[in-house]
């Protein structure tokens, strides 16, 4: 492959993650924005037991959203929302793949004197077993509490970035805990939270009570990845900033920071 087809190809890929990224972060914060602000018109509802819509402005026009706890459609008309999230998925592997797999990114050997298709298999290796250890947690006594599990995803989440810039040059340590994070986000919508929406369009339109506990674990997915979410960008916008972050005699240290700091944007973000 030439150079410059190698370039329009990274091009396109980077600009369809991102601007996918652009859509389903956009998504998730808006429907954590809805969900506070129905938790405030559930505070105010009226002696009848009628509560009020949330209101919007946008783009000339008003809008009103009402939060229904039963299906008025048929189940073919309900808006799903999950392509967004596994298109920036696939586009950040296909640049995973350009850039460090077959790129000349991924190995520094005054890290570590590895092979290339050992690195890959770390890489891809770390990832899996993200998920895998992050879905683990989720469904055990930690995921029942919100410090002891934000502590859990601290530890791991420094001992994967201290493993990984000891095995992989700087810049590819950094872009694979963005990997790990975004893998674990990505399986949280196709594997755990679009399976418990199935389930509840189901018992809906067949006039069934749904499992509440269900619908609880897809909504604390679902807030674990807005946390991710802006490390993940953190982390993204540290290729261009060398000097700053991955290449800094601290590292490490940096790294863990950026997801800190990432956290506490979300936090804040969350309240508003």
């Amino acid at each position: 492959m030439s150079s410059a087809i190698r370039e329009w190809l990274n091009l396109g890929v980077r600009w369809i993650h991102v601007f996918a990224g652009i859509m389903w972060v956009g998504q998730t914060y808006y429907f954590t924005w809805l969900d506070g602000q129905f938790r405030k018109v559930e505070k105010k509802v009226r002696s009848n037991g009628t509560a009020s819509a949330v209101w919007m402005v946008h783009s000339g026009g008003f809008y009103t959203v009402e939060k229904q706890n039963s299906l008025g459609v048929a189940p073919e008309q309900v808006r799903w929302f999950r392509w967004e999230a596994l298109v920036t998925w696939v586009g950040g592997v296909v640049l995973l793949v350009l850039v460090y797999y077959v790129g000349d990114g991924l190995i520094d050997p005054d890290v570590a004197d590895i092979s290339k298709q050992a690195g890959i298999a770390i890489g891809v290796g770390a990832m899996v077993a993200g998920w895998i250890i992050y879905d683990l947690a989720v469904r055990s006594p930690l995921g029942n509490s919100q410090a002891a599990f934000a502590g859990f995803g601290l530890v791991m989440t420094a001992a994967a970035g201290w493993a990984l810039m000891h095995v992989f040059s700087g810049r590819a340590a950094y872009i694979h805990v963005g990997a790990i994070f975004g893998t674990i986000m990505t399986l949280n919508v196709w594997m755990r939270i679009l399976p418990t929406q199935r389930r509840m369009i189901a018992a809906a339109a067949a006039g069934e009570k749904f499992d509440a506990s269900l619908g609880a674990q897809a909504k604390l997915r679902s807030k674990h990845n807005t946390f991710m979410a802006v490390p993940v960008v953190f982390l993204m916008l540290s290729n261009h900033f060398p000097v700053a972050t991955y290449g800094n005699r601290y590292g490490w240290e940096i790294l863990l920071a950026l997801v800190v700091a990432g956290w506490g944007a979300a936090k804040l973000l969350r309240k508003h």
